[in-house]
């Protein structure tokens, strides 16, 4: 199972175009509600999501995908949820996927340290001893961040490209055009 995070104030643009690039490719993707079903973006876009945090559970996690936006991160940082899962899918080496200002989350963490990674322009500080390139998106072991809102489309086929191979992923892109 690939879960999504969708907290209050999240990036509508990167949740959502994730979300339909790896449903395409026919993942088993669920969006996960932080505090309710009905999340609000930052530009306020309401999103229903599938299952709320409570529901949320680790037995089949796959990939764990944090949308960036604020204070969607913030948020999604504050919550032990997220936390729990994060831990998770590193203690099981698993993917992680962040996205604009979320890899500040896995920064927080030290999950980054050493490694090749991109964020929205301006977060870099926050990305302690990471190697920022400012790729539109980075691979580096189970981790994949993006830049932003603008490689939204990219980082979900890079996330089908990690699970399924380049092959499906690339056929999956002509088929979108």
């Amino acid at each position: 199972m690939i879960y999504i995070f969708i907290a209050p104030g999240f990036e509508e643009i990167e949740a959502t175009s994730t979300l339909d690039v790896l449903r395409r490719a026919e993942l088993e993707v669920q969006t996960v509600g932080i505090g309710e079903k009905l999340v609000t973006g930052a530009h306020g876009i309401a999103l229903l999501c599938d299952i709320t945090e409570e529901q949320a559970v680790v037995r089949d996690l796959e990939m764990v995908v944090l949308p960036g936006g604020m204070p969607g991160t913030l948020n999604l940082e504050k919550s032990q949820v997220v936390q729990k899962f994060i831990d998770y899918a590193v203690e099981k080496e698993l993917w992680l996927a962040a996205i604009c200002a979320a890899p500040s989350i896995l920064s927080h963490k030290g999950l980054l340290d050493g490694k090749r990674v991109t964020c929205f322009p301006g977060f870099e500080q926050q990305l302690g001893a990471a190697r920022h390139t400012g790729g539109k998106v980075e691979v580096d072991g189970k981790l994949v961040t993006g830049k932003g809102p603008g490689a939204a489309i990219q980082f979900g086929l890079k996330l089908v490209e990690c699970l399924l191979g380049k092959e499906r992923a690339e056929a999956l892109e002509a088929s979108m055009q």
